[in-house]
């Protein structure tokens, strides 16, 4: 198992924003498991104020004993541009990954260094840095990656 993250080349970000992309982008499929799983919040008996959250995630065995419990091998990529970022989204709606379950597009809100790229409905500013994917078996995250080299 090995998650993989491709990030856009030609924005020229940063070291510590293309870590925080990257950072990000890993993180997304576990945020969305987290935030999709069944929360329940527990309040203190004594004073009422939240105690805790607690949450059930399900997760596929392979990606819990091969990945969480393993090494968390990550391959970082990098995409010349938008339009081949893009083409990673096609080759893994092509093996059948599903956005926003399977694959993440990691965008920025350009408070910082980046300029935005597009204007959400919110009025928001945002410019596409990377793709993040959920851990996936090797031969799947071999199959995207092989159309990029890795990120220098």
């Amino acid at each position: 198992m090995r998650q993989l993250i491709i990030a856009r080349k030609d924005l020229n970000m940063s070291p510590g924003k293309l870590a925080a992309q990257v950072s990000h982008a890993s993180m997304a499929f576990l945020s969305h498991m987290i935030r999709e799983g069944g929360l329940q919040k527990r309040a203190s008996l004594d004073n009422g104020e939240m105690e805790r959250y607690e949450i059930m995630i399900t997760m596929d065995p392979a990606v819990y004993d091969d990945w969480f419990c393993g090494i968390f091998t990550k391959t970082i990529c990098e995409a010349k541009n938008r339009n081949q970022l893009m083409k990673a989204v096609s080759l893994a709606e092509e093996m059948g990954l599903v956005e926003n379950q399977d694959f993440f597009l990691i965008k920025d809100n350009c408070l910082t260094e980046l300029v935005p790229e597009e204007i959400g409905e919110d009025g928001v500013g945002r410019t596409l840095t990377c793709i993040g994917f959920r851990p996936l078996p090797d031969d799947m995250a071999h199959a995207i990656s092989r159309k990029f080299q890795l990120f220098k």
